[in-house]
């Protein structure tokens, strides 16, 4: 695979030649697992630890030292760290993004304090998404199954001029409730509705910005 990643220096570089053991999920590899999150996707990496343990949450970590409050692993969107400072862990039921617009997932199951701070104990995450240029045009995604009661995501993005571009996108789902192991129902279904937008202005090779915001409201 030809990619540039950042998650090993903060700087792009191949990632055949970044000095430590990084796997990489592909938004193709993504597109073929049919999974509908991110904690989902985040199980085609063979160097994580992830538990569903509920019907909205999620323990994940590397090394080890698995449950809900894991907080020694630093989980990145964009390069933005996602922790809540309420235990320095991660709430996955509401980091949540549109899986057609992620680029890929770098994972690096090890320590990195010594580059990314504290909450990189025993791995670091990045998930990094498309540039607005690259998600033009309409998209549409509707579907329904016996855990994922419904689900329906829109996505619009356009160019403004030259070199801005904008996305918007709503997303929505509803999850049935889990099975306990001697079959009853454990009564933990949950519906989430999300959406947001970003704008990208590259203004040249080296100086790109960009500006987004999400809303969301679960029940």
């Amino acid at each position: 695979m030809n990619i540039d990643i950042t998650i090993v220096s903060k700087q792009s570089e191949p990632w055949f030649e970044a000095p430590a053991s990084v796997y990489i999920i592909t938004n193709e590899q993504i597109k073929r697992s049919g999974v509908k999150s991110i904690p989902e996707a985040l199980r085609l990496a063979p160097n994580l630890s992830v538990a569903q343990v509920n019907s909205s949450q999620w323990a994940i970590s590397a090394r080890g030292f698995n449950n809900v409050l894991a907080n020694k692993l630093l989980v990145m969107i964009d390069g933005r760290s996602v922790y809540t400072p309420l235990y320095d862990g991660v709430f996955w039921d509401v980091n949540d993004v549109l899986l057609e617009d992620i680029d890929r997932i770098e994972v690096i199951s090890g320590p990195g304090g010594n580059l990314w701070g504290a909450n990189a104990v025993n791995g670091i995450i990045n998930i990094t998404t498309k540039n607005s240029k690259e998600t033009k045009g309409l998209f549409v995604e509707a579907g329904a199954g016996n855990e994922r009661r419904g689900l329906g995501s829109l996505r619009y993005g356009d160019q403004l001029n030259n070199n801005i571009y904008y996305r918007l996108y709503g997303k929505a789902f509803d999850n049935g409730s889990t099975v306990l192991t001697n079959g009853s129902d454990a009564n933990d279904a949950w519906a989430m509705s999300q959406g947001g937008f970003r704008l990208d202005w590259d203004q040249n090779e080296n100086n790109l910005f960009n500006l987004q915001s999400d809303y969301y409201n679960g029940v």
